[in-house]
């Protein structure tokens, strides 16, 4: 089709010059139409939905399209030109860096406008969080210039095959150089991914800390604890620590347990009715799920209670836990309920000592 094509071109239009110049007039031409069929046949899709993400995606798209017609119909006007090969293959080479650094652009700029939407969908796509689409944006740019950079080599004719070495080389030193920080960086790579917990969770870690998380960044973690003290954490160590997510599970309501003890023959039944209008005096402890109390055992000198309360956010634990105590203890004292504490009965055998002789 293309030998007919240009059979018919080189019949019709003799000059060179004059077969470039049409190519190039069609391919101006095409971009438009398609141009225009692109922007008739989306734009009519994207302003059914509520964000503006899709329109500005739409308007990344267009110009990259319009000027890769154009790049083609340049392509193919320099091939009719009928140039000595080393200028036809610069010219087509310069093309096609051209193409490949425009589609770069448009690719960080398509990313871009992508994870903004995913972090927008929080719920749906869990490993992209608002806090985290910096990290995930500039691996994606890296990405796109190692493909990017490939492709110039490849339009080039450069060997890629001592590049990759030398790139294998570089790695390897650097990876024993700085094996430290790249733990870090896979560890928040890997904390992104797996979600164990996001900014504003309350968290546990084996090591002892315990605080709200105010941020994940590219080498670490950092939480403050109720002391208002701001700790940071490597990213390798938490990922290989023993991780409780207080914010976790199918809600963020926490539960709380206060454990009393009560003197050997008070009432049972009023202890605990005593202890459940106490939770629901205070402020902290929500009605669903109800508040309970158990009786849990026989103690060496008390009947032991434990009341079990919910709270809603796990930053109202100590509060919680004060207020109740507090309660507890006065409304106790008012109904007469004794809390006992230990006591050791001590008995004195009388007699001498043995003696040392004999």
């Amino acid at each position: 089709m293309f030998e007919r094509w240009n059979e018919l071109l080189e019949d019709k239009m003799p000059e060179p010059w004059m077969q470039a110049l049409f190519i190039l007039g069609v391919s101006v031409v095409g971009g438009v139409l398609l141009r225009i069929a692109i922007t008739a046949s989306v734009v009519r899709w994207v302003t059914k939905t509520e964000t503006d993400i899709d329109d500005r995606i739409v308007e990344v798209l267009r110009r990259p399209v319009f000027f890769s017609v154009l790049l083609v119909g340049m392509a193919l006007s320099t091939r009719a030109l009928q140039a000595p090969i080393a200028v036809e293959l610069a010219l087509i080479r310069s093309i096609q860096t051209v193409a490949v650094l425009m589609w770069m652009v448009a690719s960080f700029r398509l990313g871009h406008l992508l994870l903004r939407l995913f972090a927008q969908l929080a719920d749906r796509v869990p490993w992209i969080q608002p806090t985290t689409v910096p990290l995930v944006e500039n691996l994606v740019r890296v990405f796109l210039m190692v493909v990017a950079s490939y492709l110039l080599m490849k339009v080039w004719a450069l060997d890629v095959a001592p590049w990759l070495a030398s790139a294998g080389v570089v790695g390897l030193a650097l990876g024993f150089a700085a094996k430290d920080t790249l733990a870090n960086l896979f560890g928040g790579f890997f904390i992104i991914i797996d979600g164990p917990y996001k900014i504003g969770d309350y968290i546990n870690l084996d090591t002892g800390e315990r605080g709200e998380v105010t941020g994940i960044g590219l080498r670490s973690t950092r939480i403050l604890t109720r002391d208002d003290i701001e700790v940071t954490i490597p990213n390798a160590q938490i990922a290989n620590s023993k991780i409780i997510n207080e914010a976790g599970g199918r809600w963020e309501k926490s539960r709380i347990r206060v454990k009393v003890g009560v003197a050997y023959g008070s009432e049972i039944e009023r202890v605990k009715q005593v202890m459940l209008e106490s939770a629901e005096k205070i402020e902290y402890c929500v009605g669903e799920p109800s508040p309970r109390v158990r009786f849990r055992e026989f103690g060496e000198s008390s009947l032991n209670f434990e009341l079990l309360v919910w709270i809603e956010s796990p930053e109202f634990r100590g509060r919680c836990i004060d207020a109740l105590l507090t309660d507890i203890y006065q409304r106790f004292r008012g109904e007469g309920i004794e809390i006992p504490f230990p006591q050791r009965d001590l008995h004195l055998r009388s007699g001498g000592l043995p003696s040392s002789e004999g």
